[in-house]
């Protein structure tokens, strides 16, 4: 499972602006704002960033100046291959070292949705039992109890991160991931394709256009 929300793509026109410098050729500039405060490249502006991603790392420079917002909530089996991902990226997340014993766990907080019907009655044991260890340590505040919480915990436990990116990141993500096994990268690789002017900036090497 792995979900997405609060999308936030940023700074376009900025970065565009930056895409002509090397020209100076800013008065070819064609794009503007629309009735809804939406940035849109006009024809000019978009055949010039088609060329440049196309271009090369090199040449596409203004793509790391797109900037992009998200909060992405998935299991840590998901977010420990999402970490590879050091260069251009930033994550804030919920605390599981401090707030792991502040909620019931139940079947919502775990990632089950592959699940057959005898694994996930064995898996309903594992809840039980970190729900016992939580109430001890509420209780108790004894940090053993927390330290078993821990060392028990699933990697199919979410976890909700703030991240930050930039469409060069999205372009190495969508391209080393998109055939993955894991349906979670198919997800974030479909969210990937939702963003404007995907399909022309980071979708670069799907068709040649």
């Amino acid at each position: 499972m792995l979900k997405v929300e609060r999308i936030s793509v940023m700074n376009l026109e900025n970065a565009m602006r930056g895409a002509r410098n090397p020209l100076n050729s800013w008065a070819r500039s064609d794009s503007y704002y629309d009735e809804n405060g939406q940035y849109i490249l006009g024809e000019n502006d978009l055949g010039l960033a088609k060329r440049l991603a196309r271009a090369g790392s090199d040449h596409r420079k203004y793509l790391r100046q797109i900037f992009i917002s998200v909060d992405v909530t998935a299991p840590m089996y998901w977010w420990k291959e999402y970490d590879t991902y050091k260069v251009a990226t930033v994550a804030n997340s919920t605390s599981t070292m401090h707030k792991i014993h502040s909620k019931e766990f139940s079947r919502d907080d775990f990632s089950l949705d592959k699940l057959d019907e005898d694994s996930m009655a064995f898996f309903d044991t594992i809840i039980a039992k970190l729900e016992e260890l939580r109430l001890k340590y509420t209780e108790t505040k004894d940090k053993q109890y927390w330290y078993d919480i821990i060392q028990l915990l699933p990697s199919s436990y979410n976890q909700m991160r703030t991240c930050s990116l930039n469409y060069e990141t999205l372009i190495n993500i969508y391209y080393a991931r998109k055939g993955h096994k894991l349906d979670e990268w198919h997800t974030f690789c479909d969210f990937i394709k939702t963003l404007p002017y995907a399909k022309d900036l980071i979708m670069i090497k799907d068709e040649v256009q």
